[in-house]
């Protein structure tokens, strides 16, 4: 990669991320001008429907255990203080998972009837492409840090990923919800994704937001902890080793292997490195 103080964009020209306007025309041009004028004022401004989106949705999915405590307190409110607040404190936990299962298919019907999709771009974080990532992303995170560590890993999460543009094979199993960017992202048959992973369709380079696509081939085993950024192809039955970081453009081959066993010693495999940069 080399990228210099300004870095290309789609039409292979370069454009300057520090430009405080916009090479747009019309409306989109005016908006994103907006945005990189006013940074802070114009993402909130930007933003606030994401909000609204957010809060009406996790207030939709928060329903029906709003009613099923309501429920329970009504039909409890005679029976000896003791069994009551027992009832009413099963009703809150129970209204929990209402809730969390609920979100989690609720939130890709969300995701889909948006009216853009996050595609690979690189270019200024101030800008009218980088808004669908910022939803996308968003709309994942809510499911990620309210409820989605009670379902992983089982076939829910899977499912989850699924109705979010994530393209996931047979067999699948992914143990965990560090996950960005999931419509980028493609798990072929087999693939295991160990615990506490990070997989990451985006990166940043001198400025600029970088979404790019990550392809993880069949039959490849992510070790726990380790980073996958994006812009990342891992071939058939690789392996990726405990904490290891894949960077951005990184080609890992098919069958490779972080570590080998020489005797009784395990050591890294100089033959197949990590890391094969263009």
């Amino acid at each position: 990669m080399t990228d210099s103080p300004k870095n290309i964009s789609r039409n292979n020209q370069w454009e300057d991320i520090d430009a405080r306007t916009s090479q747009r025309g019309g409306i989109a041009g005016f908006f994103e001008s907006g945005l990189r004028r006013f940074r802070v004022g114009g993402y909130l401004v930007a933003l606030t429907p994401l909000y609204i989106i957010g809060i009406s949705a996790m207030g939709i999915a928060a329903t029906p255990a709003v009613y099923f405590f309501n429920f329970v307190s009504e039909n409890t409110h005679d029976w000896f203080k003791l069994w009551h607040y027992g009832a009413m404190s099963i009703s809150i936990i129970t209204g929990y998972f209402l809730y969390g299962i609920t979100l989690v298919f609720l939130i890709p019907l969300v995701n889909f009837l948006m009216p853009f999709r996050l595609k690979p771009f690189r270019g200024n974080y101030y800008s009218l492409a980088a808004v669908p990532w910022y939803f996308h992303n968003a709309l994942t995170y809510i499911v990620r840090y309210t409820f989605l560590e009670f379902i992983t890993p089982t076939p829910l999460n899977v499912l989850f990923y699924r109705m979010m543009g994530m393209k996931v094979g047979k067999g699948v199993h992914i143990n965990t919800t560090n996950i960005s960017d999931p419509c980028l992202i493609e798990i072929g048959d087999k693939v295991t994704v160990g615990g506490s992973v990070h997989l990451i369709a985006h990166y940043a380079s001198r400025g600029y937001l970088i979404v790019e696509r990550v392809k993880i081939g069949k039959g490849a085993t992510l070790g726990l902890k380790a980073t996958v950024m994006g812009d990342v192809v891992i071939g058939e039955n690789a392996a990726i080793g405990p904490h290891e970081v894949i960077l951005p453009k990184s080609r890992i081959p098919s069958d490779r292997q972080p570590f080998e066993r020489v005797g009784e010693e395990t050591i890294p495999r100089a033959d197949q490195p990590s890391q094969d940069f263009p």
